[in-house]
């Protein structure tokens, strides 16, 4: 064991001597490392919050939602739009949704949802918000928890009772220094008791609409029958209507409101009655033959017109994560040939090094060194130069992820397998780009190493 301490004693003050040398031999070490680091804490941000916007949407879901057409504005139209002019869809509606539900056999739970952008209003503070109209089983679908307060109760879902749940959010601007439970707050016109309080749910920065996530934080929820007898309910014709739409304002606090009866901007004709339908399935083996039997049936129920869209998020979901774990296995990929690199720069290093010491070599061999001392000297030269090029891509590849995240708002996970992996990896480089040199050293003849200049 003396023998081999005194090697490695050696082995440093060679290393050592040529400092520079060895730090620039080492660079291609830790720039593969800190790469693979960085591209592995990349991967791992991008699958958590894949696992996250899961958990978001809801396991088995199916979304369906509305397509608005807009009116053409040269009243010339093609052969499709004559005909579908020709046909009448009264668009999506809850009767959709309850014949899904009792007609679809591998459906498990139907939420329809209605959804209305206004002000809310409450002491003087005014802010614009998202009206929900939802179900009971709205809630579970998506996996929202309330931190007080209850759920609706069938009752009153049927009554239309002026009751919501409020999001975290919400809670804390309209509610600062009070418990919301039994309070009151002001939707447009229309009067809310809060019954509920939402959990804070990280919603995350790719949440998107696309999807068939909200942001609960900030929404009001109520049910779906209130906002139709209370608030407004579409799918009821009106003397306006009939002449083309035209905008209701509604005047409170000292502001007001505005929404249209049955138009928006650019002359989008609504004749929705709900913004979205959710449809849970059972089991995730029958999302695709769910999605077909869907089409048919709302296909038919529309007079044949494709006036909705239907999307399966766990499927997109599930293709997003594949692409990105495709791409992170490339990054990975080039990421390890910096490591080779570094493994072909040690190792041309130390041959470089083992010419210049073929004397050295050959003193210590005439004075009793056997050959295996000589590998161990030169092997553990370039084992030391792995693991400080290792080391020090640890704390640069931690460094760089920490940089990206802030930078450009992109989740980085560093693992802990990701360090050992990549360090475990240089310190193989440096042994099997090292043991060539090393042997070489080895093989020098003593006689003619002692005549080298």
């Amino acid at each position: 064991m003396e023998r081999y301490v005194q090697i490695i004693n050696i082995a440093l003050e060679a290393v050592f001597a040529n400092r520079f040398r060895s730090i620039l031999t080492a660079l291609g070490i830790i720039f593969g490392v800190a790469a693979v680091i960085a591209m592995m804490a990349i991967g791992n941000g991008a699958q958590k919050e894949i696992l996250d916007q899961m958990k978001l949407v809801g396991v088995n879901n199916i979304v369906i939602t509305p397509v608005i057409e807009k009116k053409s504005s040269t009243g010339s139209e093609g052969k499709g739009n004559k005909m579908q002019a020709e046909k009448y869809s009264p668009g999506l509606t809850v009767k959709d949704a309850n014949s899904i539900k009792a007609i679809i056999p591998t459906v498990a739970k139907v939420c329809p949802e209605v959804i209305y952008e206004t002000f809310i209003i409450k002491d003087g503070i005014r802010s614009s918000a998202s009206l929900n109209g939802v179900t009971p089983d709205y809630f579970g679908v998506f996996n929202m928890n309330l931190q007080k307060g209850s759920m609706f109760s069938k009752k009153q879902l049927d009554a239309g009772s002026a009751v919501c749940i409020i999001g975290a959010n919400i809670a804390s601007k309209f509610f600062p220094n009070e418990d919301p439970l039994n309070k009151f707050i002001k939707c447009g016109n229309l009067w809310l008791q809060v019954i509920g309080i939402l959990e804070n749910r990280n919603m995350g920065t790719t949440t998107t609409e696309d999807l068939g996530i909200s942001n609960s934080n900030i929404n009001i929820y109520a049910p779906v029958q209130t906002l139709f007898l209370r608030f407004k309910d579409r799918s009821v014709i009106t003397e306006s209507s009939l002449h083309g739409g035209s905008e209701t304002t509604i005047f409170f606090g000292g502001g007001m409101a505005s929404f249209s009866s049955n138009m928006e901007e650019g002359g989008t004709t609504i004749t929705h009655q709900i913004d979205k339908i959710t449809v849970q399935v059972k089991e995730s083996s029958q999302l695709n033959s769910t999605v077909k039997l869907l089409t048919k049936m709302l296909k038919r129920r529309h007079s044949g017109l494709i006036d909705f869209e239907i999307k399966v998020p766990e499927l997109l979901l599930k293709q997003e994560q594949r692409t990105k774990d495709i791409f992170n296995i490339v990054l990975g990929a080039i990421a390890s040939i910096s490591l080779i690199v570094g493994g072909i720069g040690i190792m041309n290093i130390m041959l470089a090094s083992v010419m210049e010491r073929i004397r050295e070599i050959g003193v210590r061999m005439a004075t009793g060194a056997r050959k295996k001392d000589i590998v161990f000297q030169f092997l553990s030269e370039a084992i030391l130069i792995s693991i400080t090029g290792g080391l020090i891509g640890i704390i640069l590849g931690i460094s760089i992820s920490k940089i990206i995240m802030k930078a450009t708002d992109i989740l980085t996970i560093v693992s802990p397998s990701s360090i050992i992996i990549s360090f475990g990896v240089s310190v193989a480089v440096g042994i099997l780009f090292g043991y060539m040199p090393a042997k070489k050293a080895a093989e020098q003849d003593p006689v003619e190493s002692l005549r080298h200049d």
